[in-house]
C-alpha cells in the first residue's frame, strides 16, 4: 500500500472480502517477508445514462363503461389509439474488481482476473461482496477466458449459500434463482 492508503477502511473492507474468498481456497494471510504469492486489487466504478423509448398509452374515453351491471373498457387497457414513445434516460453504473496474484520471488504473474457488474445500483460497497465471490468462483480459471457468474440471491438480498449438487460432490457453479446478479 502506499502511503496514504495504510488507514483506508474502504481498502481494507475489499481487501478482507478477497481475502475470505481466497481462503475458501486453501490461502491464508502470512506476513509479506514469507508469502509465496502477493494478491493485488484494482477496484472502482463508472456510471453512465442509458435512454430507453418506452411505449405511452392514450385512451380519450377513460372507464369505466358499464354494461351488464359492471364497468368495462372497449378498448382494452391500451386505449383506443397506437401508442406514441417517450424517451426516458436512466442511470446505470458499472462496478469493477481486478484480482492479481503474482509469485513474490520471480515477480510472475499466475493469475488475474477482472470481475464486472453493471445495473441501477450505485453503491460500489454493496456490489463487492458479490464481485468477489465471483471473481474467485471458477478459480484457478485459465486467464483470459470470459464468463458469467450467477449468484443467487437470498429473500433479504444477500448471498445465498444453495450450490448444484452433482453426484455426491458440490459443483463450483451456484444455483440460478430468480433476483440473482449477473456478473462478467
Amino acid at each position: 500500500r502506499a502511503a496514504d492508503q495504510q488507514n483506508n477502511l474502504e481498502l481494507t473492507t475489499y481487501e478482507r472480502l478477497v481475502a475470505n474468498e481466497l481462503a475458501t481456497h486453501s490461502f491464508r494471510q502470512v506476513d509479506s517477508a514469507q508469502a509465496r504469492y502477493l494478491v493485488g486489487l484494482a477496484y472502482g466504478i463508472r456510471s453512465d445514462m442509458v435512454t430507453v423509448s418506452e411505449p405511452v398509452y392514450y385512451n380519450p374515453w377513460p372507464a369505466p363503461y358499464w354494461g351488464y351491471g359492471r364497468p368495462f373498457d372497449p378498448w382494452g387497457p391500451w386505449g383506443a389509439f397506437p401508442a406514441t414513445y417517450v424517451n426516458q434516460s436512466y442511470p446505470i453504473f458499472t462496478h469493477l474488481l481486478g484480482v492479481r496474484i503474482t509469485e513474490r520471488a520471480s515477480g510472475k504473474e499466475v493469475y488475474n482476473v477482472t470481475a464486472r457488474n453493471t445495473g441501477g445500483e450505485s453503491s460500489l460497497v454493496r456490489a463487492m461482496p458479490y464481485l468477489a465471490r465471483s471473481a474467485l468462483a471458477d478459480f484457478p480459471l485459465g486467464n483470459g477466458v470470459v464468463h458469467t457468474v450467477k449468484i443467487p440471491v437470498d429473500k433479504s438480498g444477500g448471498q445465498s449459500n444453495e450450490m448444484v449438487a452433482t453426484g455426491t460432490a458440490p459443483a463450483a457453479a451456484p444455483v440460478p434463482a430468480s433476483g440473482a446478479k449477473v456478473v462478467q
